[in-house]
């Protein structure tokens, strides 16, 4: 095994399994392909086709297991729940100051009504 490699979707110790690593290895934990180019040292999605081996064919889903002969793992392939959901809500609460959850106040709706105009009573009926 190699030292410090870890599942590139969810961080988990790749454990038992041999090297160099087989097209149908998994991860234990989310069963995510290894040998997959998201593991590669070569991946860099700021690159063109996301490789930098220059004369490997290109890989179209980086996700999935693939027959790439240049495929060599890299223990730092997990990047943390940066894109995760969680992170995205956190950073749209700090910029909005608070949840969608929050119920609509006197206050709020005045300020509604100033900026949209109309009294705040649907019309529709």
């Amino acid at each position: 095994m190699l030292e410090g490699l870890v599942c590139w979707k969810c961080g988990a110790a790749v454990m038992d399994q041999p090297l160099p690593l087989s097209r149908y290895a998994e991860c234990i934990l989310c069963h995510a392909d290894l040998h997959a180019c998201r593991l590669c040292e070569f991946y860099d999605p700021r690159v063109s086709r996301q490789c930098r081996e220059p004369i490997a064919d290109e890989v179209k889903d980086k996700t999935r297991a693939n027959f790439c002969g240049y495929f060599q793992a890299r223990p730092a392939a997990y990047y943390g729940g940066d894109n995760s959901e969680a992170h995205a809500r956190a950073e749209l609460e700090n910029l909005f100051g608070g949840t969608s959850a929050e119920p609509v106040t006197e206050t709020t709706q005045a300020r509604l009504n100033a900026l949209f105009g109309g009294d705040g009573k649907d019309k529709a009926s």
